[in-house]
């Protein structure tokens, strides 16, 4: 039993960890956001609620300045005013943003946000729990292979998520009429945005799929049902 009690006490911290996160996120967001009011993205979040037949899809816009979309477990999406800015100077259109938002709430319709923090949980559970172990057997590295091994799972399974969001976000851009070319478009934009940190880190460590890959991912798709 005594053995076992390293694994049981990480497991707990990453209980606790999960739900403190989930506390401090929500805290934030019900602080920092406004409900996003702009007549023509509301335009499109109505032609998307048509083809899921809601009454309407809400967004919010989190007062922050990074450009990023968001989905958290109580169904919130929330688009950044970082984002809301490069709309409003003509660099994202209202569309590309419509694919977003539709990205996002992929998200919330595979359960990808509530499991996310439930992997956020185990993650930090068993980069104690391993750390435990090989700073037994590698003292000094230990810790640090941990959190590498950590790492990498985490990072495979959010690239996981990001695909089947975006396709999700292609069927129904398709079904409200709104089609696949801004979700396209966007992820050309961010492949300029980003080209020249392209070889800051291997694919295989990036949270989320190389745009050029998520492109590809998102034509393969449309072919197969224009050929259908």
């Amino acid at each position: 039993m005594l053995r076992l009690t390293p694994i049981l006490l990480a497991i707990l911290y990453g209980i606790l960890a999960w739900h403190f996160s989930a506390w401090r996120l929500k805290k934030e967001l019900d602080q920092k956001s406004t409900e996003l009011a702009d007549p023509r993205l509301e335009g499109l979040t109505r032609r998307m609620a048509d083809a899921l037949d809601l009454p309407r899809i809400r967004v919010h816009v989190y007062e922050v300045a990074p450009v990023n979309g968001m989905a958290v477990p109580d169904g919130r999406i929330f688009l950044t005013r970082g984002f809301l800015n490069k709309y409003n100077a003509g660099e994202v259109t209202a569309e590309e943003l419509a694919s977003v938002i539709a990205h996002e709430l992929g998200h919330v319709a595979l359960n990808h946000t509530r499991r996310r923090l439930i992997d956020f949980s185990g993650q930090n559970a068993l980069r104690s729990a391993l750390g435990m172990v090989l700073s037994r057997i590698l003292p000094g590295i230990g810790g640090w292979i941990a959190g590498l091994l950590t790492s990498l799972l985490a990072a495979r399974l959010s690239r996981s998520d990001e695909y089947e969001a975006d396709a999700y976000a292609a069927a129904l851009l398709t079904k409200a009429g709104i089609g696949t070319a801004p979700q396209i478009a966007l992820f050309e934009k961010l492949a300029a945005l980003t080209q020249s940190n392209r070889g800051a880190a291997p694919a295989w460590l990036l949270s989320h799929p190389k745009p050029e890959e998520r492109i590809a991912a998102i034509r393969r798709l449309t072919d197969g049902w224009t050929s259908a």
